[in-house]
């Protein structure tokens, strides 16, 4: 009966975290709806990350490209073309994932260090497209007054839509890292040699994590328009990847909700701290530094280990 109990508690305590969720637009000021919306996207940006990253052991250095790909797509649907708006928003992450696996083809045929370089080769290419192109993309001036679809419009209707899908998607990648799938991958990431040694196609199974990744990606690009009603050329660049690749070092590589943390953590530093200050990235490496010495499995993995010691002693007792 005790054993029941314990494994129905991670449930209760994610219906509990999502009734608190849904109820605050209710007491909150819409700027702070706003913001939990905006790390709801980012969220869900580093989550398909660190699901190349800290699962795959694959080095994503790019991977923000293939989100401004799925916000360029939504955009260029909704500004472009009379088509209705979900046929955007299922087009966009479809672009991304179609563009994720084009730029994976080349890249596996790399590892390590390698494999990351010249996918911030390729990205940096699809960057310089949409800010050279002006009569699609709009250049660097980007696409701005999106018609967002009036059932979303509003702050508090965009923010129980974001959360309805991040939900959706986060159980979806919970599904995945716990299926056979999930184990292969990571022993992809620990031992690839003994892998192919064993009869697994090491590049196949990279190949679908970064199809899988870039596809989440390209949704949460798509979110990002719904927020924010517009898209520009610094949504491709490489120094929204290497934000979001601290997101995921900050929170914890090897958790499942570690990114999600992280992204928390780094969205209300960049808008709270960057209100008193422009050198608000300077407390972001002091932070950065500090982690690095005292908390190398980041915020999350430290905490996992703190519950997971305390299980073990109270086992032995």
């Amino acid at each position: 009966m005790r054993q029941a109990i314990t494994n129905k508690n991670p449930f209760l305590v994610t219906a509990g975290i999502l009734v608190f969720l849904a109820c605050l637009p209710l007491v909150l000021p819409k700027f702070y709806v706003y913001i939990l919306s905006l790390i709801f996207v980012t969220a869900l940006l580093a989550m398909s990350l660190n699901l190349v990253v800290g699962h795959g052991g694959m080095y994503q250095f790019h991977h923000g490209v293939f989100y401004g790909i799925g916000a360029y797509t939504l955009a260029l649907v909704l500004t472009k073309t009379s088509l209705p708006a979900w046929i955007g928003f299922a087009a966009a992450p479809v672009c991304s994932a179609i563009a994720g696996l084009l730029i994976g083809l080349f890249c596996v045929r790399l590892t390590k260090l390698y494999f990351g370089m010249l996918q911030i080769s390729l990205g940096s290419l699809i960057w310089a497209i949409a800010f050279r192109w002006y009569a699609l993309t709009g250049g660097d001036d980007g696409i701005h007054g999106i018609p967002i679809p009036g059932w979303i419009a509003s702050i508090s209707n965009s923010y129980y839509f974001i959360l309805f899908l991040l939900t959706i998607c986060l159980s979806v990648m919970y599904l995945i890292l716990h299926s056979p799938f999930g184990s292969t991958l990571r022993a992809v990431r620990d031992n690839p040699e003994r892998c192919e040694a064993v009869g697994i196609n090491v590049r196949f199974h990279q190949l679908v994590a970064i199809s899988i990744a870039t596809f989440f990606a390209g949704l949460a690009g798509s979110l990002f328009v719904v927020v924010e009603g517009s898209v520009f050329p610094d949504l491709l660049f490489w120094v929204l990847s290497l934000e979001v690749f601290i997101m995921c070092l900050l929170g914890g590589w090897f958790t499942f909700a570690g990114p999600i943390l992280g992204a928390a953590i780094i969205v209300a530093l960049r808008t709270f701290v960057g209100v008193y200050t422009e050198y608000w990235t300077l407390i972001l490496g002091i932070i950065l530094i500090l982690l690095i010495f005292f908390l190398p499995e980041g915020v999350m993995g430290f905490v996992e280990a703190k519950i997971k010691d305390r299980r073990e002693t109270a086992t032995r007792r």
